[in-house]
């Protein structure tokens, strides 16, 4: 579940915008990882454009088996065809050493996301 126990909206925000991406993961037939990629530029960072990933989860019995390496591989792939400069996410504390692993690197301080927790953000040059 991507928020336990909250109340989403079927889409957010720029989900049906054009440039907008998801992208799934699949073990044979199921769908066990999931990822939205938007435009999105983060004051922070230089270069002209960004991606925001929004949304990540992975299945909890599939963790741990490269589902989530698989969709950011592919996702900055895609990235690259668009000359995006960054990938950066709010990562959730438990998730900041999955996306250190992928090359990720921490920016500013940590802020409470209100009914979810206290998240960093993230960003990875493409």
């Amino acid at each position: 579940m991507l928020r336990k126990n909250i109340d989403l909206p079927y889409k957010f925000q720029g989900d049906l915008n054009k440039e907008t991406f998801h992208l799934g993961v699949f073990n044979n037939s199921e769908i066990v990882c999931i990822g939205t990629f938007m435009s999105s530029n983060l004051n922070q960072l230089q270069g002209n454009k960004h991606y925001q990933l929004r949304g990540m989860a992975t299945a909890e019995n599939s963790r741990g088996n490269g589902f989530g390496l698989a969709l950011i591989k592919e996702s900055v792939t895609i990235l690259k065809s668009k000359n995006v400069d960054y990938l950066w996410c709010n990562a959730r504390v438990e998730a900041v050493g999955f996306y250190q692993k992928l090359g990720f690197k921490v920016i500013g301080k940590s802020f409470n996301v209100e009914k979810v927790g206290e998240h960093y953000k993230m960003y990875k040059k493409v």
